[in-house]
């Protein structure tokens, strides 16, 4: 009786070291897991990048933001992709996000892993550049400061978002937007 004691004792011990180490090493046996676990806040700052062709908003959702409605037809959208600092999905080549945007206004949102945040333009340096067939490119630097923000976002109310811009007109009449955007807290 005393050795079965002793043999079921060194079992559970056995199971705690073992499991311990599948514990400690999962990060490398399962990484996506590993990902899953990890930072669920942005950095300070993080940056996006807008890229894709501008195609007007039909039905935009609601992103629990009172200062934009993106149903009142004025908005377009273009995708999101991570660059840095931002949770979720970091590879560069996949979409993780809308980007809304009055072409004719002051106003954008921005729908990501972990809320959404609205924004307005309150100041721009832009040259108009040919692009020699028929179209144009808008380069340079838009200032924005951040009006509201949901969930993982609400620390960057009244921040600031710094885009360096080339938003091309093409002789189609498409706009194909190539933005980075650096955002950071107040």
């Amino acid at each position: 009786m005393e050795r079965f004691m002793i043999t079921d004792r060194a079992m559970i011990n056995r199971r705690t070291v073992i499991g311990g180490a599948l514990v400690a090493l999962s990060p490398l046996v399962f990484p996506g897991r590993a990902m899953a676990q990890g930072k669920t806040k942005p950095s300070d700052p993080f940056v996006l990048l807008l890229k894709g062709i501008y195609q007007p908003v039909a039905h935009g959702p609601n992103l629990g933001l009172s200062v934009v409605d993106l149903n009142d037809g004025t908005y377009s959208k273009t995708k999101i992709y991570p660059v840095s600092g931002i949770p979720g999905n970091t590879n560069p080549h996949k979409a993780i996000g809308t980007f809304y945007v009055q072409l004719d206004g002051v106003l954008c949102a921005y729908h990501v892993p972990g809320g959404a945040f609205a924004m307005r333009f309150t100041s721009q340096d832009l040259v108009q550049v040919d692009d020699g067939n028929g179209g144009y490119f808008l380069e340079g630097t838009e200032e924005l400061t951040i009006l509201e923000a949901t969930g993982i976002y609400r620390s960057f109310v009244g921040g600031h978002n710094h885009m360096v811009d080339k938003l091309h007109f093409l002789a189609s009449g498409d706009i194909d937007e190539y933005c980075f955007c650096n955002i950071s807290r107040p």
